[in-house]
């Protein structure tokens, strides 16, 4: 089934903040795209929910975008948030995730967010990848087109894991 692409992003940004490392709106997607990634390809299962789309600067949820768009290119400060539909007050997304998930998404994000935004961008732009695939469709850019993850598991399959398991 998924989870929301908030929780994953609040994980990412804690792990991240208790490594003394900053992430940018731009590095945060990207981070996040490559958590998802590696749940399809080593624990079998869709991470998030909802699918990436490909933007101009690689694979992108747009509800997470637009949750940390103020934040522009400086370091991200907050966490995501939703609308408690209770009390109708904005309240942090939690996650909570089970042993296998934490450990992975530990190990994932632990090495992609050592990298630039750049560096992530370069890598989620991969020659025939899924973004690329999606993006250049039929030789003309097609922003906002959806990346199946038949794709993302098809591509990164045949990938090495580019961190350690444990």
């Amino acid at each position: 089934m998924g989870t929301d692409g908030r929780a994953v992003a609040n994980f990412v940004l804690d792990f991240c903040e208790s490594k003394g490392r900053s992430v940018t709106n731009l590095s945060l997607q990207k981070i996040v795209y490559f958590c998802h990634v590696w749940s399809l390809i080593e624990l079998r299962r869709p991470l998030i929910k909802h699918n990436f789309e490909a933007w101009q600067f690689g694979p992108v949820l747009q509800y997470l975008y637009r949750e940390f768009k103020a934040f522009d290119d400086k370091p991200i400060i907050g966490r995501a948030t939703k609308i408690d539909p209770l009390s109708g007050e904005r309240t942090e997304v939690e996650y909570e995730f089970n042993a296998e998930t934490q450990s992975l998404l530990g190990n994932v994000v632990d090495f992609y967010s050592r990298l630039s935004a750049s560096e992530l961008v370069k890598l989620s732009h991969a020659l025939g990848g899924p973004w690329e695939t999606v993006w250049n469709h039929s030789g003309r850019a097609n922003p906002g087109m959806k990346i199946d993850n038949g794709l993302i598991e098809k591509f990164y399959s045949k990938a090495r894991t580019p961190f350690s398991i444990q």
